[in-house]
């Protein structure tokens, strides 16, 4: 997911977007230690995809709180 894309989403749409996020990088863990998956750069892009949402949250978070 693409930063242009998740400044596009209400800041509840990225709240849910990161729990599905963070359930895939979980599951996508856990398969990896059962059975090596074949690409683990999914891992990798998984985690900088939670990155960016944790990032775009607490930005406007910040805007809102200095909005008031």
């Amino acid at each position: 997911m693409k930063q242009e894309e998740i400044k596009e989403l209400s800041t509840d749409d990225l709240k849910e977007r990161l729990a599905e996020e963070v359930s895939r990088y979980s599951k996508a863990q856990l398969h990896h230690a059962v059975s090596p998956i074949e690409n683990v750069q999914t891992i990798k892009a998984n985690r900088k995809t939670i990155a960016r949402l944790n990032t775009e949250i607490r930005k406007r978070e910040l805007e809102a709180a200095k909005n008031n």
